[in-house]
């Protein structure tokens, strides 16, 4: 899990995945037969050649903030980057890209969790300015077959396709690594990144909820319970032939994997599957406690069957 570890600890929030797109394309790159990134800062790795043009993606990107005001007395106001659980804001730490580090508070006369009535307090360290971003605090620990981090949404993902990546030899079909931006600010990379591709199918590999929390909603997703197959959420009902073929190849190759449909949220599957005249496409999901907090929740044994899964997919058409 070395790898992981290294991928959470980047921050690169939507529209500044630099530091992140860099340490998956020294790995990428050991393992692909071509590697660019595209205008948007997409990171797209091919690997094999020939027969159908297979796209598997994952985003690159982290929720976090951007400063839009900076008082007299240096603390900062803010806006989201991404979706912010708001009641769950107060007393995270956020880190700028120069190291300074600062606290969420909110107005002693504040009645509801709004954004516009909390700040940034730094200390007045540094020369934070408005435009600036920061990322959530959250260290990557392993407890078992646990791990935990911040931004394990999607550096998961990502994680997942570099595994599958680096075991694959001998296409006879084009697989696409597509490493993408700004997925959580609207789903935007992966429209342009599949716009230059047109493939044939596709598959995006993101976390998920789990319903197997404590009074949580119920959701038919448990962690510990092996990838999850996408079947729907709101911003893509997956295609039939690749859910089936998902599902097929998990049972074939005893593969743990469960079915799911996310009510709340999408994932790039949604910009992918409507781009050009249309692509068949479909989703593997990691099931992930506390998504959007600072201390996400999987489980490496879910995390390796969605890899495994992957592999097997792209392998299917060559």
């Amino acid at each position: 899990m070395e790898l992981l570890k290294h991928l959470t600890e980047c921050n690169s929030p939507s529209g500044r995945e630099d530091s992140v797109r860099a340490v998956i394309a020294a790995q990428a790159q050991k393992y692909c037969d071509e590697i660019y990134t595209d205008t948007l800062g997409n990171l797209i790795a091919r690997k094999g050649s020939g027969g159908k043009k297979i796209v598997l993606c994952a985003h690159m990107d982290e929720i976090g903030v951007v400063v839009t005001y900076r008082d007299d007395k240096g603390f900062l106001r803010f806006a989201p980057v991404g979706g912010l659980d708001k009641k769950n804001l107060v007393n995270r730490r956020v880190i700028f890209p120069d190291g300074v580090q600062g606290v969420i508070g909110i107005e002693h006369d504040a009645e509801k969790n709004e954004i516009s009535k909390m700040y940034i307090d730094t200390g007045c360290a540094g020369n934070v300015q408005p435009g600036d971003m920061a990322c959530f605090t959250g260290e990557f620990c392993e407890s078992g077959s646990i791990v935990i981090s911040k931004a394990l949404d999607n550096r998961a993902g990502c994680y997942v396709l570099l595994e599958a990546m680096k075991r694959l030899e001998n296409l006879s079909c084009e697989a696409y690594f597509v490493f993408t931006v700004q997925e959580e600010v609207g789903l935007r990379g992966a429209k342009t990144a599949c716009f230059g591709i047109d493939a044939d199918y596709a598959v995006a590999v993101d976390v998920t909820d789990t319903g197997d929390t404590p009074d949580c909603a119920p959701m038919s997703v448990s962690m510990g319970s092996g990838a999850a197959v996408k079947v729907m959420d709101r911003s893509v009902i997956c295609h039939s032939e690749v859910r089936n073929r998902l599902i097929s190849l998990a049972a074939e190759n005893n593969i743990p994997y469960q079915l799911e449909i996310m009510t709340e949220g999408g994932t790039d599957a949604g910009a992918i599957h409507t781009t050009g005249t249309g692509v068949k496409t479909g989703g593997i999901s990691i099931p992930t406690r506390y998504i959007h907090s600072n201390s996400e929740m999987a489980d490496k044994n879910d995390i390796k069957a969605a890899a495994d899964l992957l592999e097997k997919f792209i392998v299917s058409f060559s």
